[in-house]
């Protein structure tokens, strides 16, 4: 299922009221919580198929079996979509959940063109309300899946103007920006993507969604943070007649803002952190005052930077550092020190509020340092943090590489390394032949340390050879060399290991001069050995 992420509610549906009196519905299923209307706009052409269309209407009886129904309470309709949209019933014609369920599910598929638009303006005339005059509130639940759904900009703005809420469950693959600029915010409770399979799991969330807009008298904060919440209203001024005044304060200072007749949210700013705060909203109209609906809340504890540190790319002499969050507006300067652990000289870089990382250079191999982020925020504020890090150890390459002939098909194999290198495991011996595939992968041995030679037999005529350092924690550099059996010429390769890999360019020799110095990140030189010389 994609959906955005799930916001909570604020009251859960336990906070409803139960029923009284006598229904002929089961007792203890319904919620007495709300008044409203909702008109499903269920999308019944050719593109749905008849077992999602089935799944889609099992779904609705689900999502609306809890509602009490009628006037006062909660009124449903729908309209089909279809060639030609029809209205399958008014928000009159069922005031029982039974009598709503039966009627959802012998409801007939249109089948036939994709015409959202003209289903739309079908739904706004069965939404409009006459203005100067306080209505219930009014929902449009939109069920489709995705495949061409027109233009539906222009009639769900109009919609939305009029201050019906709008929600969507897309159950293929719908186009996001239609969809996302159809539903009325926050989209993240308003739009759903999901799988006509998997279409239950998201009745809870979405039934809690249209709780909240019809929800009698209720004023809602959402997405609180450190210095910014939301505020979210079910729209009660029809026709854009009127206006609201919000008030807002906490211990220390007071504001107040004039809202649009059609705003049914608002986001408060420049909130204070850990702060309580109280918020009052009053609808005003020509032809009466509305109650005042008022809520409270606390903004969360500040969070300063830096929170977390890290270290990555460690080499031999320098390590990468990052942090987070990243706070420009508020943080003027990051200052980084580090030095060797348990003593040193400590050094210190200077950095903006908007850098989060640094690469520190020039360090000692294979040394602990401790490395400190010390955040200076804009109020005067200090906050740091520490961590641990290790430059590699330094990885001697191999010296020389000697390759001797001793017989059609075998070569002695010498080598020179630093004996005296710290954590010297051994050598790693591979080799492979010219015509190299996939039938026959290159061989290798493992020496020990000790070990400076080896013969290898049964070789081709053209037969590379690389030998490599093995250290505690890694392959050293290592020196290449192709021999040819039966010609007597070399190829001189220097190459570094990687894993398994190999990367290094050619040097051909042939007999003429006897040394040959190849610049390397190490000291390597062509042995000295009268069968071979450099060209």
């Amino acid at each position: 299922m994609r959906r955005l992420a799930f916001v909570g509610l604020l009251l859960t549906l336990s906070a409803c009221l139960q029923p009284t009196g006598t229904r002929s519905d089961p007792p203890g299923t319904e919620f007495d919580c709300c008044e409203g209307d909702i008109l499903l706009l269920l999308d019944s052409s050719g593109s749905i198929t008849t077992y999602e269309f089935s799944r889609l209407l099992g779904f609705l009886t689900d999502l609306l079996r809890p509602f009490l129904l009628g006037r006062g309470q909660v009124r449903v309709g729908m309209v089909l979509v279809g060639t030609e949209p029809q209205m399958e019933f008014s928000f009159d014609a069922y005031n029982s959940q039974n009598a709503l369920q039966e009627a959802l599910l012998r409801t007939q598929q249109l089948r036939g063109d994709t015409n959202t638009e003209a289903a739309l303006l079908l739904a706004q005339r069965l939404l409009r309300r006459p203005p100067g005059h306080i209505y219930p509130p009014r929902v449009l639940l939109w069920l489709t899946d995705g495949v061409k759904p027109g233009n539906v900009d222009g009639p769900m703005a109009v919609l939305r103007q009029e201050g019906v809420s709008v929600l969507a469950v897309s159950t293929g693959q719908g186009n996001y920006q239609v969809l996302h600029g159809a539903v009325s915010p926050p989209t993240e409770a308003h739009l759903y993507f999901i799988d006509i399979d998997d279409i239950g799991i998201i009745t809870e969330d979405l039934r809690e969604a249209i709780i909240e807009l019809i929800r009698v008298e209720r004023l809602q904060v959402r997405d609180v943070t450190t210095h910014s919440a939301l505020l979210q209203w079910r729209p009660v001024l029809v026709g854009g007649l009127g206006h609201y005044e919000l008030r807002y304060s906490s211990d220390t200072e007071e504001r107040r803002l004039t809202l649009q007749a059609e705003q049914s949210w608002t986001e408060l700013t420049d909130l204070q952190p850990d702060t309580r705060y109280t918020a009052w909203l009053t609808p005003h109209t020509p032809l009466q005052r509305r109650n005042t609906l008022t809520t409270s809340f606390s903004t969360l504890t500040e969070v300063l930077s830096p929170v977390s540190v890290t270290v990555s790319e460690s080499g031999v002499d320098r390590v990468h550092v990052s942090w987070t969050p990243l706070q420009p507006s508020r943080v003027l300067r990051y200052l980084v020190e580090f030095g060797p652990i348990p003593r040193g000289d400590v050094r210190a870089v200077t950095l903006t509020g908007r850098e989060s990382s640094t690469l520190l250079t020039q360090l000692q191999p294979h040394t602990q340092y401790l490395i400190t982020v010390t955040a200076v925020h804009s109020s005067g504020q200090q906050r740091a943090m520490s961590v641990r890090a290790c430059t590699q150890e330094v990885l001697p390459g191999l010296v020389d590489l000697q390759l001797t002939p001793v017989g059609s098909d075998s070569v002695k194999v010498d080598w020179r390394g630093h004996s005296e290198a710290a954590g010297l495991r051994g050598y790693w011996v591979r080799w492979e032949t010219g015509e190299h595939s996939s039938l026959s992968p290159p061989s290798s041995r493992y020496l020990p340390a000790q070990s400076l030679s080896t013969v290898l037999t049964h070789l081709s005529p053209a037969t590379r050879v690389c030998v490599s350092p093995v250290y505690r924690t890694a392959r050293g550099e290592g020196l290449c060399c192709t021999a040819h059996t039966l010609t007597g010429a070399c190829e001189l390769q220097i190459s570094v290991f990687e894993g398994d890999l190999l990367h290094f360019p050619s040097f051909p020799l042939s007999f003429s001069v006897p040394e040959l110095s190849v610049p390397s990140r190490g000291r390597n030189s062509l042995p000295q050995n009268p069968l071979f010389s450099a060209a």
